[in-house]
């Protein structure tokens, strides 16, 4: 079959990127595939511009979901308009399970011809798995980043396929010299790098926690360096938000330093999310800290969320915390910074967390395969109504 369209569609910040992963593999296997889609900066980067803005799907929790529920509507009304009117084969739906679903409901209802494939599943291992049997009868295929995923499906014979970590399978070590040499800090200066997460209500929920404790790391040890640096699609939010930041600490505003940065840093202090497992491939001592509003919260804990941790890392620990986690009312300045100032006044207690990070990592690691050339492989196959064939 020759003139296949493919629509992409991502919400956030880490789900733009593995949708730009995954077309440069449909690329590298098949010349005959025309795109479009709806996303940001890294889609746009290949060829693939958005009609609207995404940056309003930037929402966490339930409160704040119901406060934009009528702005998401408005955007999945409008995605779906934009998906008809390209007539794809196939709409590949990346993360961002509240709006994806509802793209999803909506061109199922108006085209049901057009085959729909979820990039990323809910976490149904971890929360509300009836998510599992919505998701069935409203796409074709699932392509999910762990095998303990697919049993919850199987019931409902939705198709899945396992393509592992993303963030794993990018493999991109970063340059911890190079970056070092670039802003003259010596090979034995301290960096505590912040990373203050990539949504607005991260920004306004998690940030300011983050940077009092890099302030507070500062003034208690002031030959400490602080480097910040906020995700590609918050920067100008950043800066707007915090602007007497680079007064006090340095901000970077080059996407492609950022894992040059982790690589050269001591210590991560660090909004819960896909970041996490970033830090861990390159090396660095992470302290974890997340937010959100208490009825979300009182909801999750009470209702939905089954584990006692957030971050992957620990999850797969058999639910350990091998990464310190400081969440909801543990989240206080100097209870972030007293771990980080523990750990830069003991190497050793940096070597252990090491360690322990490098074992919890192992755990997560895949086949050998690259998440975005599984899910290429698996999505030219549901675009040409082939069978799905399971990686060797």
């Amino acid at each position: 079959m020759s003139g296949l369209r493919i629509f992409m569609v991502a919400g956030e910040a880490s789900g733009d990127l593995l949708a730009r992963e995954v077309v440069e593999a449909i690329r590298q296997k098949a010349d005959d595939v025309e795109f479009a889609g709806i996303g940001g900066q890294e889609l746009a980067s290949v060829g693939i511009n958005s009609p609207f803005d995404i940056s309003p799907l930037s929402i966490l929790g339930f409160a704040e979901g119901i406060r934009a529920y009528g702005t998401v509507v408005k955007l999945a009304d409008a995605a779906a308009d934009a998906i008809i009117a390209f007539r794809p084969h196939a709409v590949v739906l990346v993360d961002s399970w509240g709006f994806m679903l509802r793209v999803a409901q909506r061109v199922r209802a108006r085209a049901p011809e057009i085959k729909l494939i979820k990039l990323i599943g809910p976490q149904v291992w971890a929360t509300r798995p009836g998510r599992a049997k919505t998701l069935a009868a409203t796409v074709d295929h699932l392509l999910c980043m762990h095998d303990m995923e697919t049993p919850y499906y199987a019931p409902f014979g939705l198709p899945t396929t396992v393509i592992g970590n993303p963030a794993l399978s990018r493999n991109r070590p970063g340059n911890g010299a190079k970056f070092r040499a670039a802003r003259g800090i010596g090979p034995d200066e301290q960096i505590c790098l912040v990373l203050p997460g990539s949504r607005r209500s991260e920004l306004a929920k998690v940030a300011p926690a983050l940077l009092e404790a890099a302030k507070q790391v500062a003034k208690e040890k002031p030959d400490v360096r602080i480097v910040v640096s906020p995700a590609g699609n918050m920067a100008d939010t950043f800066d707007e938000t915090f602007p007497d930041v680079s007064g006090w600490a340095e901000v970077l505003h080059a996407p492609e330093e950022r894992y040059d940065a982790m690589a050269a840093a001591d210590v991560a202090l660090a909004c819960s999310g896909t970041v996490t497992s970033e830090l861990a491939m390159q090396g660095t001592p992470m302290i974890v800290a997340y937010r959100t509003g208490w009825l979300t919260w009182a909801l999750a804990r009470g209702l939905l969320y089954k584990k006692h941790h957030i971050t992957l890392l620990n999850i797969v620990s058999d639910d350990q915390e091998i990464v310190p986690e400081f969440v909801q009312t543990q989240q206080k300045p100097e209870l972030i910074a007293g771990k980080a100032i523990e750990w830069l006044s003991d190497p050793e207690k940096l070597e252990r967390q090491k360690d322990a990070q490098r074992a919890a990592l192992s755990r997560m690691q895949g086949k050998g395969h690259s998440s975005a050339g599984i899910s290429a492989d698996a999505i030219l196959s549901v675009a040409r109504g082939q069978a799905v064939l399971p990686q060797e």
